[in-house]
């Protein structure tokens, strides 16, 4: 996992890890600002930042990550450093996109070096959240998903029984974030370094280009925000789950049966809340249950966390004779036997949204039929099915989609070309469609069907896979083999005042694949032996990218580039070089437009 790995370039991981266990035994943090500012922090964040597709979203200032690259570390480090010392963000750039129901969601962008200081800020607090936060919550949160929280209201329905949902709908919850409430909660969750929460209270008032500085709110598009909002709603997760779920029993009983009965003989309303982000369920036995927490929620939210909720879209759903609505998805509790189960499908506006998309897709490719624009098409259907196909009933939903489909595909593309079975298609279509279902094939390429896909089980989530635990990390993750992450360390400490940080960030990601090997001798590399080459010199045009760089042994690399026949004799015995090294060696030499090292010279 890339994030795990980057941890372990920079030596984070035992600092995250630190964090976490101190808050879970409820410690508080007062000296977080020097953790925050280490030169390790801040390179990690440019790297995190690097690899997100916004780095190339311009701020209010103009500049995208590609105007970073060229900084040298040092540079980075010394800028974000002087920034936070009397810290005042630039304006925040105001971006709007259309949300699915047709109306406009503001995002604010904030300038790249904000957004490198934010993710400096992130990397810090999020193990300490992590380790207070409710496990029911899935929202912008490490390794958590969507389809985790559907499992989740699918194991209720199915295995609990629970048949009536509460709806909420929060009123435009990031604009109308609390900013001194926000504070609070910060404190409370073990945040209690007054210099970081001056520095967050700035970053969340920080002037939106054009409309001013926000009285409250978070502005979504800021690296920081969603932490933020999860921190806020988190009082709401615990509030929630403290009135039945987790609410401590004065005396233990056998059984689950003996608990709940337990539980029942009291006042408290059963209930329990999945979130994801805003968006949120709680699930109930009954309906006069369902009404309590609907009113004990509205209240909860207006009196504590300052917030409204929209009546409109806020209700109370009895799953046996309607269907409620969860992240595109649809829910019923449907008769199987004596019991119920829930079955999920899609929630019509977004099947309207999905036929719209298809068909402009579909008429780009009838405009040009280039290769591009197939994949274009291949990789819409990909994203649907892997979001979607966790319905129960997806198979149902995108067969209709595809016949609805169908007339207008068939009729604007058959002129370009051929609907067939496919015939020996590439491995990527015979691993995910059925061979057995008719599609257009154009270019070569076959479009791939709409309608082929199948029901893939929704797992729940397990507690234990967390970032911040070495068990947690053994789950899924296979550690940097500790004599790599040594020199990786060294390598990191060496001083190369003129490099550029996407050069030094890029040569410890090469050194790591190869895994410390010489990418010609295939020797492996202590940090001091280490040269890293362009394999495209930049006095030809060259770049610091990864794709250009090579790791190689220093005098390999010297080899590549001498001119001295006497020395390059001596160096060829010196390393011992066969006929398959001298191969790799020139075709390197012919790249660098130097004359190739004649065979006879190994044979003498």
């Amino acid at each position: 996992m890339p994030t795990l790995r980057h941890w372990d370039y920079y030596g984070m991981t035992e600092t995250f890890t630190e964090l976490y266990e101190k808050a879970r035994l409820g410690d508080t943090f007062t000296h977080l600002y020097d953790t925050i500012i280490s030169r390790e922090n801040i390179l990690l964040a440019y790297r995190t930042i690097k690899t997100n597709k916004g780095s190339k979203t311009p701020g209010t200032d103009g500049r995208t990550i590609d105007d970073m690259k060229e900084l040298t570390e040092n540079d980075l480090v010394t800028e974000v450093r002087n920034k936070l010392k009397n810290y005042r963000p630039k304006k925040v750039r105001r971006k709007w996109i259309e949300k699915e129901n047709g109306k406009w969601r503001p995002l604010g962008i904030p300038c790249i070096l904000d957004r490198i200081i934010q993710q400096s800020f992130k990397q810090v607090l999020e193990p300490i959240a992590e380790a207070k936060f409710y496990k029911h919550s899935y929202g912008f949160r490490p390794l958590r998903s969507t389809h985790h929280a559907m499992a989740r209201i699918q194991s209720l329905i199915n295995q609990a029984q629970l048949h009536f949902v509460v709806d909420v709908d929060i009123k435009s919850f990031f604009d109308n974030v609390n900013h001194t409430l926000l504070n609070k909660q910060l404190w409370n969750v073990g945040i209690q370094d007054r210099k970081v929460l001056a520095c967050i209270a700035k970053m969340v008032k920080a002037e939106i280009h054009g409309e001013g500085i926000p009285e409250k709110g978070t502005p979504q598009g800021g690296i920081l925000s969603p932490l933020l909002s999860n921190i806020v709603l988190n009082d709401l997760d615990q509030w929630v789950a403290g009135q039945w779920e987790l609410f401590p029993l004065t005396k233990s009983f056998k059984s689950d049966v003996g608990a709940r009965l337990a539980k029942k003989r009291t006042n408290l309303k059963e209930g329990y809340l999945v979130r994801y982000a805003d968006d949120f369920k709680i699930l109930c036995r009954d309906g006069k249950t369902a009404q309590r927490w609907y009113h004990a929620v509205r209240l909860f939210l207006k009196e504590r966390l300052h917030l409204n909720i929209s009546p409109e879209k806020s209700q109370i759903v009895n799953l046996r004779k309607r269907e409620s609505e969860f992240l595109g998805f649809t829910i019923r509790a449907n008769k199987k036997g004596e019991k119920r189960v829930a079955h999920t499908g899609i929630v019509s506006s977004k099947k309207k949204k999905i036929k719209q998309e298809a068909k402009k897709i579909i008429k780009r490719i009838k405009a040009s039929p280039t290769a591009q624009n197939v994949q274009r098409f291949n990789s819409f259907v990909l994203g649907l099915h892997n979001y979607f196909k966790r319905a129960t009933h997806v198979s149902l939903e995108f067969s209709r989609l595809a016949f609805d489909l169908k007339p207008f595909l068939y009729n604007r593309l058959r002129q370009i070309g051929t609907e067939e079975h496919p015939f020996n298609p590439p491995p990527i279509y015979k691993k995910l469609f059925s061979l057995m279902t008719k599609t257009i094939k154009i270019n070569d390429m076959h479009l791939f069907p709409i309608g082929n896909v199948k029901t893939v089980n929704a797992m729940n989530f397990s507690p234990k896979l967390t970032l911040y635990t070495r068990e947690g990390r053994e789950c899924f993750y296979k550690k940097l083999r500790p004599d790599i992450q040594n020199e990786v360390s060294q390598l990191m400490k060496a001083v190369l005042p003129q490099r550029s940080i996407e050069y030094l960030d890029n040569r410890i990601s090469r050194y790591s694949m190869k895994l410390g090997k010489c990418e010609i001798t295939g020797q492996y590399l202590f940090a001091h032996n280490v040269h890293c080459h362009h394999y495209l010199p930049t006095h030809l045009g060259g770049n610091d990218q990864f794709q250009n760089l090579r790791i190689l042994h220093e005098d390999v690399h010297r080899l590549i580039h001498m001119k001295d026949d006497e020395r390059i004799d001596s160096f060829l015995y010196k390393l011992g070089i066969n006929q398959p090294m001298l191969n790799k060696i020139n075709q390197y030499r012919k790249v660098c437009e130097l004359d190739s090292i004649e065979l006879s010279r190994l044979e003498g």
